[in-house]
């Protein structure tokens, strides 16, 4: 019987893709703040500003391709049973052949209802238009857990997290919440792995450190795994 390997992923993940992080921003686009451009209030008071800017993002989303990190973590699923918790919103776990992936805080290549969040289509393109509609007649957007907004997948995390037999985090800070904390939820004394150039700190027991970016740390990061399966 396979062993229960949770991944936490964050934006160095898809770094390395060439994929731009909201922090790679430098908390700005354009002139905006992004807090600006990524809230409820944003879309009620600039909607053209919010589409535009998540239609760059998901543009930008089309022209990449997962990279080691990612292809790495897929072949994980041989060894172990697999589930993938990520704070991103693009695909690129998926498109490298992960099965089991949990979006946080939504999909970028998705939109939803506005009159009714659980009609939720995926994109052919990269460009979301005003005049696009749900079958019950309301414009379509992002499907992106905004700042302000709740974060529902986090009721389907903690239980996964409880299950974990290995936790590995990768490419995140944890310093955004309320995901940073999934990470009190694991069962006591499981081995974790960090995997990140600057060491977020993880206060649990049997955490090992690969102060490595994802592309580096990958191999080192099967090696010890390996030993687990």
């Amino acid at each position: 019987m396979k062993k229960n390997l949770v991944i936490l992923s964050g934006a160095g993940m898809s770094q390395e893709s060439g994929l731009k992080t909201f922090r790679d921003m430098g908390g700005l686009w354009e002139q905006y703040d992004v807090t600006e451009v990524a809230s409820p209030e944003a879309w009620r008071d600039n909607p053209e500003l919010v589409m535009r800017f998540y239609n760059e993002r998901r543009k930008q989303l089309f022209e990449v391709k997962p990279n080691a990190g990612h292809f790495g973590i897929a072949k994980l699923e041989e060894w172990f049973d697999v589930n993938i918790v990520t704070q991103n919103v693009d695909d690129l776990h998926e498109i490298a052949g992960s099965t089991n992936v949990l979006h946080l805080h939504g999909e970028l290549r998705k939109a939803r209802s506005t009159i009714d969040s659980n009609l939720v289509y995926t994109m052919e393109n990269w460009e979301l238009k005003f005049g696009d509609y749900c079958e019950l007649g309301s414009q379509l957007r992002p499907h992106i857990v905004w700042f302000g907004e709740a974060v529902p997948a986090m009721q389907e995390a903690i239980p996964i997290i409880h299950k974990a037999d290995i936790l590995v985090v990768i490419g995140t800070s944890l310093a955004v919440y309320p995901a940073a904390g999934l990470v009190n939820y694991t069962p006591p004394e499981i081995p974790i792995f960090v995997v990140d150039p600057n060491r977020p700190a993880v206060y649990q027991e049997n955490v090992s450190y690969i102060e490595k970016k994802v592309g580096e740390g990958i191999n080192e990061l099967l090696f010890k795994l390996e030993k687990l399966k």
